[in-house]
């Protein structure tokens, strides 16, 4: 059965869009993504802005006026401590039952350990839960125990030494901060839909926000930042660089790492990640070779796709940033929902504000009784 995508506009004047594009589904305070001028606002901020603020200050603004207590960076930050030691006291019971998991589906299920009942400062746990289970995971994963998170630390700093066992250098926590921040809201995505969607039925938080770890899961959307790593990897040499992205061209393939559904020119956060590598160039000289496949990859769509503007995104640089600072693969899914679990809370909290059921039309196309 096909059944039909392009926008079409009814004889009572409901249009359909696959998708969704152009459709405006809520009204936010939080982010504003303008795709043609390639720009990012957070709550009154461009994303250049705030790249250089602590993942609490981020926290701090995104939550302002929508949580029961307006905390400082400060506050924020000890309570994030606090939180983060209190899931790790319910983590370690939960370990067992991970077992023949992926890392996104084990924090789907430590997530769905949280009981949606606490309303207080849920918002605080979720982010703080959130990074601790990711550590936790991706160290199980090489036959590792967790580590015990420390409160005394920013929540960047002890994420890294959740996952590493000790303290990283300032450089490594700024850059995983500087990504944290990067990722915390864009806009109404698929995740951020998703959880908005369940949020408006007053489920709870927890049930929300993993929802949009759900939608995050998909290869279309939280999915891509790894495959760049395959794609250095099977470029292999500086030689080869040209030759192969022309190849992969030719056999009508993906550049990974490159084109976005909504930017039209540079996706911003690619270069504030960019920016946050660049102190990190100890790393086998993978961060000097990603930038040669850079050029030359932008060089050759520029050629073969004059009329599509594919230029870098969030995930080319992303996968240097949380290779570089000591993340695998398999777990930068997680680490993504670690940033994005900023504005799955805030617009939960938004949201629960607005009070009203999401519910829109679909169009019947199917047969009609005799």
């Amino acid at each position: 059965m096909n059944i039909p995508l392009k926008s079409i506009e009814s004889s009572t004047g409901d249009t359909f869009s696959p998708g969704l594009e152009g459709v405006v589904a809520a009204q936010t305070v939080l982010s504003h993504v303008d795709g043609a001028a390639g720009r990012l606002v957070l709550r009154g901020y461009q994303l250049e802005q705030l790249s250089g603020w602590s993942f609490e200050a981020v926290l701090s603004l995104l939550w302002r006026d929508l949580a029961p207590e307006n905390l400082d960076e400060a506050g924020i930050r000890k309570r994030l401590g606090a939180a983060r030691e209190v899931a790790f006291e319910r983590m370690v019971a939960a370990l067992p039952a991970l077992d023949g998991l992926s890392q996104v589906e084990a924090l789907r299920l430590l997530l769905s350990r949280l009981p949606d009942v606490e309303k207080e400062s849920h918002h605080v746990v979720a982010v703080a839960s959130t990074s601790v289970f990711a550590a936790a995971i991706a160290r199980r994963d090489r036959g590792l125990e967790p580590v015990r998170p420390d409160a005394s630390l920013g929540h960047a700093a002890d994420f890294l030494r959740m996952l590493h066992g000790a303290e990283q250098r300032a450089d490594k926590v700024r850059a995983l901060e500087t990504y944290l921040v990067t990722v915390a809201d864009h806009g109404l995505n698929a995740s951020t839909f998703a959880t908005r969607v369940i949020a408006s039925t007053q489920a709870g938080l927890f049930s929300s926000v993993i929802g949009g770890l759900c939608a995050l899961k998909g290869p279309l959307h939280g999915g891509a930042p790894g495959p760049v790593l395959d794609m250095l990897d099977a470029i292999g040499t500086e030689g080869d660089v040209r030759p192969w992205l022309a190849a992969a061209l030719d056999r009508g393939e993906r550049l990974m790492g490159f084109g976005h559904r909504i930017y039209r020119v540079r996706d911003p956060r690619a270069d504030a990640l960019k920016q946050a590598v660049a102190s990190l160039r100890d790393n086998g000289g993978r961060i000097d070779f990603a930038e040669k496949v850079e050029v030359e990859a932008l060089a050759l769509l520029a050629e073969r796709k004059p009329l599509r503007p594919l230029q870098t995104n969030v995930e080319f640089y992303t996968a240097l940033v949380l290779e570089a600072v000591g993340f695998p693969r398999e777990s930068f899914t997680n680490v993504f929902a670690s940033g994005r679990m900023a504005g799955w809370t805030a617009h939960v909290l938004e949201q629960d504000k607005v009070g009203r059921l999401i519910r829109p039309q679909s169009r019947y196309v199917g047969p009609m009784p005799a």
